[in-house]
């Protein structure tokens, strides 16, 4: 896919201002580029399909409240598993809180411990064990992570994930959280042309 996925998420049009200043770091605009088509759209995806990853995309993005992200990936979702599409959906608006929280496993950090429930979703047909518990992790991920820790990963494992695939999991929900974060900043700047000429102004300073 040559389309650049943050611009298209942050409703870049080609002749915005904002586009110089995603010009101003190169490098890392190419890398979030091959992140995305590394963990989203691979040549060969093995034991951790397209669907899985699309599944878990597009639930990252509900979880986020970021709509138009969320409709983007439901789509991809739709050319290879339509029947998720609604299941994700329904499942994110479960889950959804406010967050992060949890509890540290640290003893110095126990002060700062802020309890809340652990979200698995609702047994649904058509959901295999091993895409709930995806859901059931990445859920912990983007709400939870001081809480993630072997047994969490023992789940995981449990469930039909080999080593390799919950390492690509768990790269995948960070690259989300990146991707998401940075495409909704520069719409931020987009609403603000004033923001978006300071920022190219500040970036060619440094």
């Amino acid at each position: 896919m040559s389309t650049d996925i943050i611009d298209l998420l942050a409703g870049i049009a080609p002749d915005s201002p904002l586009q110089d200043v995603r010009a101003l770091r190169p490098q890392a605009k190419e890398n979030a580029q091959l992140s995305f088509e590394a963990l989203l759209e691979p040549a060969e995806p093995g034991t951790f399909p397209l669907s899985e990853r699309y599944a878990i995309a597009a639930f990252v993005a509900r979880l986020h409240g970021f709509e138009e992200a969320a409709s983007f990936y439901a789509d991809l979702l739709g050319d290879e598993a339509p029947e998720l599409v609604d299941v994700v959906a329904a499942a994110a608006a479960d889950g959804a809180l406010a967050g992060p929280y949890g509890v540290y496993r640290e003893p110095g950090l126990a002060s700062e411990s802020t309890p809340g429930p652990a979200w698995t979703p609702a047994a649904t047909p058509g959901v295999s064990a091993r895409l709930a518990a995806a859901l059931s992790h990445t859920h912990l991920l983007v709400f939870r992570p001081r809480e993630s820790g072997p047994d969490a990963l023992r789940a995981l494992v449990v469930a039909g994930w080999s080593a390799d695939d919950i390492v690509t999991l768990s790269q995948l929900v960070a690259f989300l959280a990146f991707q998401l974060r940075a495409a909704w900043g520069l719409r931020v700047l987009a609403q603000n042309p004033a923001s978006s000429e300071a920022a190219t102004v500040e970036g060619a300073r440094r």
